[in-house]
């Protein structure tokens, strides 16, 4: 009951919360600066939390999240809301992040030391990260600093569609359906990846910690 209660609570906050957005957009739309400002309030340290742990630099992450609201606000005259609001920024941030690596992909990605860094307010905590990878076997519960730098490290390693997926629905804590829409892939799509790379993962955290 108490699980059927927190997703019943889960979906009432996303409603709440595409209602808001909506009205937000909405007067963002008419030329109301208030608005969109307290639309990049809002998720500008989210998206760049999770754009900073696929590109693994702070600066780029820092530039790539201000690209991502130039062109949100440039084009947001001709946001329809098929999608919410949240989803279709996220799709134009990753998008920005994946065109960026592409052409910088001879170039070697730095490690994230600080552990802060990690998540974000309300996104999983680099704790609970490690011990979901490993729940089932308690050589990986130990989240000690330690494993969490393996973490962050095996994130960096990862194929750049197994850590997208890895970000947005372990740290980001999207459905299925949004990094779907974010990635405009199919949800089956998401799922195999998503399988795929939490393997990846737990293969390399095995191999460093037993």
């Amino acid at each position: 009951m108490k699980d059927k209660a927190q997703v019943q609570e889960k979906g009432d906050l996303q409603q709440d919360v595409g209602i808001e957005d909506t009205a937000l957009v909405r007067r963002c739309q008419r030329g109301d600066v208030d608005a969109a400002g307290r639309l990049i309030l809002k998720y500008q340290d989210r998206l760049y939390n999770a754009i900073l742990k696929i590109c693994q630099n702070r600066d780029d992450a820092a530039e790539l999240t201000q690209d991502t609201f130039v062109k949100v606000l440039e084009n947001i005259g001709g946001f329809a809301g098929r999608s919410g609001f949240y989803t279709w920024l996220f799709r134009i941030g990753i998008n920005l992040t994946l065109n960026y690596r592409k052409r910088r992909l001879k170039l070697p990605m730095r490690s994230l030391d600080n552990e802060s860094s990690f998540g974000g307010e309300g996104r999983a905590s680099p704790a609970s990260f490690v011990s979901d990878c490993g729940r089932n076997d308690p050589a990986l519960a130990a989240a000690s600093k330690e494993s969490i730098q393996l973490v962050l490290q095996a994130l960096k390693n990862l194929e750049q569609d197994h850590r997208v997926v890895l970000v947005l629905r372990e740290i980001e804590q999207m459905s299925y359906q949004e990094i779907a829409e974010v990635l405009c892939v199919e949800p089956g799509t998401v799922k195999s990846r998503l399988s795929r790379a939490r393997a990846v993962l737990k293969d390399h955290l095995q191999a460093v910690l037993l």
